[in-house]
């Protein structure tokens, strides 16, 4: 399938990460503006791109329990300037996208999140689904909760990220899990949607 290459990311902003740990609040309600493209990068690769180099290897954007990485990121994009409307899955190691669906799911997607309407405002969503066995092979039934540890910390990169791209979302876990599922036709679990636009 053809990849979509996104802009490099950032790794130095003008936002320090105290200010933006300070000014971070979650916010429901977004201007009806387009993203650009390489803001909808920057989120992705502060969720789950590639870091640093160091001794064991070259890191990743957020930590993970044994680096197993059970999480896998899609993105629902409605209204990104050079993205057609569609479910992208993010290639981390290349850092860019693979559509999977062409067709604006957003109206759908909040339909499965109990009706949260700012998921079907947001210009795009972010979701996290976890293959569990990554983790609870190595770490057996302790492992779920390492996966959990791994979302909160995937999360918060985006809640700071966002604010430094002057960005507004909110992490939002009320959802039906098998319907969210069958939206995104995925065969991982759905943990988090993370709906983000404009402040």
């Amino acid at each position: 399938m053809e990849k979509i290459s996104l802009p490099r990311p950032v790794t130095r902003g003008q936002v320090s990460v105290e200010e933006a740990i300070y000014n971070r609040v979650s916010r429901r309600s977004f201007q009806k503006q387009s993203l650009h493209l390489a803001q909808a990068g920057q989120l992705l690769w502060s969720a789950g791109g590639l870091g640093a180099v160091g001794a064991a290897g070259v890191s990743r954007a957020a930590p993970s329990a044994g680096a197993t990485y059970p999480l896998e990121l899609y993105l629902v994009a409605g209204a990104v300037e050079g993205l057609d409307t569609g479910l992208y899955y993010y290639d981390y190691r290349a850092h860019a996208l693979e559509m999977l669906q062409q067709s604006d799911l957003r109206v759908r997607l909040a339909r499965a999140s109990l009706g949260q309407e700012m998921v079907a405002q947001a210009p795009v969503s972010m979701i996290m689904a976890a293959n569990y066995e990554r983790t609870t092979r190595r770490y057996g039934e302790r492992g779920y909760r390492y996966v959990y540890m791994e979302v909160g910390s995937v999360s918060q990169n985006i809640y700071l990220q966002a604010e430094a791209l002057q960005l507004a979302t909110v992490a939002v876990g009320a959802f039906d899990d098998a319907a969210v599922k069958q939206v995104l036709a995925i065969e991982e679990a759905p943990l988090m949607i993370m709906p983000v636009g404009l402040k």
